[in-house]
């Protein structure tokens, strides 16, 4: 498949996301002809932090998270910010997508705290993955194997799993999706 012709569905809650871990993903995919929507828990607008403590932008979601389905897109991008995943990660609809990508075998990118609905989703067990240091005791504890990296890719259980530690790490991440993408 070509980045131009994938469908990238971008998961939040409406606020407390990490802005670039957010926008860099959403502008940087767009700019290469992807196909990006962005789902969030409501209809209303997505009001990022920075450093899970400064007010960022806020954005506007194209449909309410209930409302998609992981057959209809290629890749799913799961963004951090304590808050944000915090929230999703007991999000039933975003527990089912996750798991639905996986059983699929589609691609799934988590950065920083974004793996933590995962966790929850039960799919981390035998993967190795790169999410921020702090819930790295939940990546273990759930099965997984933490390991401290600006970029981990996994293949393990039918799936790949794309995973990265921090803002800093969005060039290593956002390439990874790519790539992802053009496979």
């Amino acid at each position: 498949m070509a980045i131009e012709n994938a469908k990238v569905l971008i998961i939040v809650n409406n606020w407390g996301i990490e802005e670039a871990e957010l926008t860099r993903p959403l502008r940087d995919l767009k700019a290469a002809d992807a196909e990006v929507t962005l789902a969030a828990t409501e209809l209303e607008p997505c009001e990022t932090v920075q450093h899970d403590r400064y007010e960022g932008e806020t954005l506007t979601p194209d449909v309410k998270l209930s409302d998609v389905q992981a057959a209809d897109y290629d890749l799913l991008v799961v963004p951090g910010g304590t808050c944000n995943v915090d929230r999703i990660r007991v999000n039933e609809d975003a527990i089912t997508l996750a798991q639905e990508f996986a059983h699929e075998g589609k691609p799934i990118a988590a950065i920083c705290h974004g793996a933590w609905l995962l966790v929850n989703a039960g799919l981390i067990a035998g993967k190795t993955a790169s999410p921020c240091r702090y819930i790295a005791a939940d990546i273990e504890n759930a099965g997984g194997h933490y390991v401290d990296k600006p970029l981990t890719v996994d293949d393990a259980n039918g799936w790949k799993l794309i995973t990265s530690r921090k803002p800093d790490d969005l060039d290593y991440f956002v390439g990874a999706i790519k790539e992802a993408l053009a496979d």
